[in-house]
């Protein structure tokens, strides 16, 4: 018990970290109406924001951050399945504190921004600072889904090679560099469409956030009830790509 409240503190702080400054340089970019900041901008920091969460966590871990890592962990990984659910809520309760972190820093700028009433979508819309929404034209399903699920099988199956012993594994203590430059490439190519979430933590702990800070409960029936989409997509997805992985690569590997 001692070890897993070592643990899940780890998972608490490293996604704090991961989402403190990649909810942060959206609200710097929305609020500054993208006169500090950018979409190229926002991919890097996020990729930086994921190596910080990782640097901070991977000790005790090995840096999870992410229930669509731990599911496929315990699928692919021998990870213990009763210990999924406890990451996963220090995973989301750490992405809930940064988003009030990143809220108190900003509210003063938030206010200025829409004049004191929160709205989701439209010109003074910033519950999208916080968590995903797609494009218009962006379908729940089959397109949304689709795209946290292909979105996050590539961070899944990448990671697996990064981390794979057996494989082409990076230098000591720079599996968190590539990783992170993981998370911008799959911004930079597939962000377009819904924000690349691909973390039921990252998107679920703000946007829960946003629902008690002043947004409401339209934050979960926008968008035809998107909400769930970067939860279940996510999960399947890191199942998915992790048995691409093994199917096409770890399995031809020494001890596969």
């Amino acid at each position: 018990m001692r070890d897993l409240g070592r643990e899940l503190r780890a998972e608490f702080l490293g996604t704090f970290v991961l989402i403190v400054f990649g909810v942060g340089v959206v609200a710097q970019t929305v609020l500054s109406r993208q006169a500090v900041g950018s979409a190229l901008g926002v991919n890097i920091a996020w990729g930086l924001a994921v190596m910080m969460g990782c640097y901070v966590s991977a000790g005790v871990t090995g840096a999870h951050l992410n229930p669509a890592v731990t599911v496929a962990l315990a699928a692919h990984r021998r990870f213990p399945w009763p210990k999924v659910l406890p990451y996963a809520l220090a995973q989301t309760a750490g992405a809930f504190v940064a988003a009030f972190i990143v809220y108190v820093t900003y509210a003063e700028a938030l206010t200025e921004f829409d004049g004191g009433v929160r709205h989701v979508a439209g010109p003074q819309g910033t519950a999208g600072i916080w968590a995903t929404y797609p494009q218009a034209f962006l379908s729940v399903v089959p397109g949304g889904l689709v795209d946290q699920i292909v979105g996050t099988a590539l961070l899944v199956g990448v990671i697996f090679g990064i981390t794979d012993t057996r494989n082409a594994p990076p230098p000591s203590g720079l599996a968190p560099v590539l990783v992170g430059l993981l998370v911008v490439v799959i911004g930079a190519s597939f962000g377009f469409n819904s924000g690349y979430a691909i973390n039921p933590a990252r998107d679920f702990g703000p946007r829960l956030f946003t629902a008690v800070a002043g947004w409401g409960g339209g934050v979960f029936t926008a968008n035809g009830g998107w909400w769930w989409v970067p939860i279940v997509g996510p999960l399947i997805g890191g199942v998915l790509g992790g048995w691409v992985y093994d199917v096409c690569v770890g399995r031809s590997l020494k001890g596969g």
